[in-house]
């Protein structure tokens, strides 16, 4: 349920196979846009490959050029040099999405949705989440770590760069609503509703920089802590991730339970209804 760390996993050999397709055997004549997407992509791929440690400026615009077969004056007629190929790559590299943001997380709570309760789904969320998180630092050089390595290093320095900045912060607003949306149509099913005067876009983007900062711990090598809590604790029993009682903390932060949000055809099949006594806010697994 987590912006942005979700859709790196889905960076596979998708730039193999469209630069493959787009080989000048293939195509006698380009558009210069159509040339400036296979450049781009044939670099996107070598920048995958290598990941952060070699950088945008370590892609050499003639490498790209010897690997799809072109010559420097079809790459001069879209950038003056290579100064400016590096910012183009850059931007495309922050803006690389294969797949919707929720996508992943939508088929992680899928079984939680039919007969569990709001914990089970922040559960399978969560383990989804750090499980997928835990090959940064298991499977360093994997396309998926550098995917999300080299667009969080880029994406931390956009200050730098007005276009950079711009991408980056146009792939957050992205990823924000799309979760947004995500969250409104589960969050009622529950019986719950955001707490005045916060909005379920501040929460979205709790939720974001809760998940982003998990996966850059990941990417450090931290191993992600996994709590069992026992039956009379203070706190919810089972098996926990971190990440997990974190997100449960932030629905209690910005939620309220309240029964007027709730039809028959909304409530979710497994939940629980919590004693909304004084009008306070219930754990989202509390029983009647």
């Amino acid at each position: 349920m987590l912006p942005d760390c979700f859709s790196a996993h889905l960076v596979r050999d998708e730039f193999v196979r469209r630069a493959a397709g787009w080989h000048p055997l293939r195509m006698a004549r380009r558009s210069a846009e159509e040339t400036r997407r296979l450049i781009l992509d044939s670099a996107l791929h070598l920048l995958l490959e290598r990941g952060a440690s070699a950088g945008v400026q370590h892609i050499r615009l003639q490498e790209v050029l010897n690997d799809v077969g072109l010559t420097s004056g079809a790459a001069y007629r879209i950038w003056a040099d290579q100064d400016e190929f590096h910012r183009d790559l850059a931007v495309e590299m922050v803006r690389l999405r294969i797949a919707p943001p929720a996508d992943s997380a939508r088929a992680a709570i899928q079984d939680a949705l039919v007969n569990g309760t709001m914990d089970d789904v922040i559960r399978a969320a969560a383990m989804d989440h750090v499980t997928y998180a835990s090959r940064f630092h298991l499977e360093p050089s994997s396309r998926v770590s550098h995917a999300f390595i080299t667009a969080r290093a880029l994406r931390t320095a956009a200050g730098a760069w007005p276009e950079l900045r711009a991408a980056s912060a146009e792939r957050h607003d992205e990823s924000v609503t799309a979760f947004a949306r995500f969250y409104s149509e589960h969050i009622p099913r529950y019986g719950y509703r955001m707490r005045s005067p916060f909005t379920i876009r501040d929460f979205s983007e709790a939720m974001a920089a809760l998940g982003e900062g998990f996966a850059v711990r990941s990417a450090e090598g931290l191993d992600h802590p996994i709590l069992i809590i026992g039956e009379g604790e203070e706190a919810p029993a089972g098996e926990w991730t971190l990440l997990g009682l974190s997100i449960r903390a932030l629905i209690e932060a910005f939620m309220i339970y309240d029964p007027a949000v709730l039809t028959d055809d909304l409530a979710a099949p497994g939940r629980a209804d919590p004693n909304p006594a004084a009008g306070a806010a219930e754990p989202p697994s509390a029983p009647a």
